[in-house]
């Protein structure tokens, strides 16, 4: 059958939290550094890794997209070395080159067209209806008439449709001429498209004006004045590519990674969520977490367990200690009960001495045949009377030293000290009588109720009187106790004349087994009782001395209150010993 601990007193209690708290705060403060160090290092190291991924990614594609362009531009200048202007405007003769280009590049040329310089499309091979078109009044061709070679931005045209052009100017008979291609934008816009990592990563090209240059794959609205400033800053800082995390419109935290192309007239973009970009780091993140949590829960659960196990082994150790104190005061009780008994020894001695001579006088009377006459009578009365006199007298004696005795019980008892102090002058008076030592008392009348252990009080002051009898046992001297009542404490005083404490032991007078009486005399421990008693009800002892003028020992006592803590809720770590 197993036993249910001891519920443990609000004292233990307490402590069990304060150790609980204690080994929380040892166990968690250096694994909560730990981990907070580690995950520091390790978002700014997959931080630097995850940007340093990004802009070698978004540089590579920037590198392929101007490596495709300047392909295009050389294909259109070797074409245009090629080309026969004098039979230009015959049926087919466009047309050819062309199908010499498709046949080499794919389906990345869509047309062909020859403009002469007051922008006349005089020639024209593809799947569009755009002979004799002009472009005289078209932003690209007034740029591609003054350049050796152009590449124009993405615009719909006469065809209706997305693309851009490449223009090559050649000189012909005095005369410019301009041969343009198209290039497919479905192909050039799956090379952007190419660029997907994460769900959420995607890249799109930019002109200068904002607008888009490649279809993104998701629909948003560029913010002009942002994208200027990440031209302006790879332009000012010389940087091929630049790296920021800010809000995008729709308030999601995301990483924007861009790069020039054609010359820095347009803007790469890679854009990727924040949270999708740095997935891997929260992963760890949270695996962290989840492992400090299990960490904190295993250590709070060993701390609850041991702080739990060590208060009971300190609360057994202290009842036990509790215990041997108790057993300390009783003896060192019964050894003050034997220091009384010459007193007591004297004092019952007269009594029966003359209760020896009257019951040998009245011997005396029988054997003399008198006790017929009255006054052999009163003579029998008057002896009968002493001895039953002196008989109570001796019982008297008895009685008190056995009661004291015998008061072994130290529970916790309201009570008037005033009493309890008489009733131990009255004890020790005989041997005060012997030792030529004058006990005077002024004790306050009516004094306050404490709350104490009567039989304690008893062993704390019977040692201070034993102790200042001792001292003057040679000398005399006097003895004076007090107890009044000041601001709620019961002060008493045992004031003596005797010949003093030396300075260099009242600083150990309340250590165990410290004594200056002779081997054989004292067992070190009256003073240390004394005060380990007081302490443990609330109250101070202090003592005073000067050699050759006396010893004052002070006692301070808490009067009863309506709320005095109960006895078992006093620490018994108060007691000293």
């Amino acid at each position: 059958m197993t036993r249910n601990p001891t519920p443990l007193s609000p004292y233990y209690r307490s402590l069990t939290r304060n150790m609980v708290l204690l080994v929380m705060v040892i166990s968690f403060t250096p694994m909560l550094l730990v981990t907070g160090i580690i995950l520091d290092h390790f978002s700014s190291s997959h931080h630097e890794k995850v940007f340093a991924h990004l802009e070698e990614l978004v540089l590579k594609h920037k590198q392929n997209i101007d490596s495709f362009l300047e392909e295009k531009v050389q294909n259109i200048r070797f074409l245009a070395d090629s080309i026969d202007f004098g039979r230009v405007g015959q049926a087919d003769a466009i047309a050819e080159h062309l199908n010499r280009l498709q046949s080499v590049y794919g389906t990345v040329f869509v047309d062909l067209g020859v403009i002469n310089e007051q922008g006349q499309q005089i020639a024209y091979a593809g799947p569009f209806n755009l002979d004799n078109a002009r472009y005289a009044d078209a932003d690209w061709f007034k740029k591609a008439i003054d350049s050796d070679y152009f590449t124009s931005d993405v615009f719909l045209g006469l065809r209706g449709s997305p693309h851009f052009i490449i223009a090559v100017r050649k000189t012909w008979q005095g005369q410019k001429w301009i041969i343009r291609a198209t290039i497919d934008f479905l192909s050039f816009n799956r090379i952007v498209e190419k660029v997907r990592i994460g769900e959420t990563g995607f890249a799109y090209i930019l002109n200068r004006d904002g607008q888009f240059q490649t279809k993104p794959i998701f629909d948003f609205t560029p913010t002009l004045d942002i994208y200027s400033r990440y031209f302006a800053n790879l332009e000012r800082m010389g940087k091929e590519v630049e790296i920021q995390e800010r809000l995008d419109g729709a308030g999601v935290k995301s990483l924007y990674v861009s790069a020039l192309l054609k010359g820095g007239d347009w803007l790469l973009v890679y854009k990727q969520a924040s949270d999708d970009a740095f997935s891997d780091l929260h992963t760890a993140q949270k695996v962290a977490i989840v492992l400090l949590l299990l960490g904190g829960v295993a250590i709070v659960a060993m701390a609850v367990w041991m702080s739990t196990k060590m208060v009971r082994r300190i609360a057994t150790s202290d009842k036990e200690k509790e215990i041997m104190n108790e057993q300390v005061i009783e003896t060192g009780k019964l050894a003050s009960v034997g220091e009384l008994a010459a007193g007591i020894a004297h004092e019952i001695n007269n009594p029966v001495a003359i209760m020896v001579e009257e019951a040998g006088w009245l011997q005396d009377l029988v054997e003399d045949g008198a006790y017929k006459s009255d006054a052999d009578i009163q003579e029998f009365e008057r002896a009968l009377n002493q001895i039953r006199t002196q008989g109570k007298r001796c019982k008297e004696i008895t009685h008190k030293l056995l009661s004291f005795a015998r008061k072994t019980d130290s529970r916790i008892e309201d009570f008037e000290i005033g009493h309890l102090i008489e009733e131990l002058i009255s004890l020790s008076a005989q041997r005060a009588k012997y030792s030529n030592v004058e006990m005077i008392t002024r004790i306050e009348p009516k004094l306050p109720a404490i709350s104490a252990s009567h039989s304690e009080l008893q062993q704390v002051f019977l040692n201070l009187i034993n102790n200042a009898l001792d001292a003057m046992d040679r000398t005399g001297g006097t003895l004076e106790i007090s107890a009044k009542h000041e601001q709620g404490q019961i002060a008493i005083e045992v004031k003596d004349n005797g010949p003093g404490i030396p300075r260099a032991n009242l600083a150990r007078i309340f250590d165990p087994f410290f004594t200056t009486k002779p081997v054989g005399s004292g067992t070190g421990l009256g003073l240390s009782i004394c005060y380990g008693i007081i302490h443990k009800m609330g109250g101070d002892i202090s003592v005073k001395s000067t050699v050759d003028v006396g010893t004052t020992f002070e006692i301070r006592i808490p009067v009863k209150s309506d709320d005095t803590v109960d006895d078992d809720t006093v620490s018994s770590s108060d007691t000293c010993n």
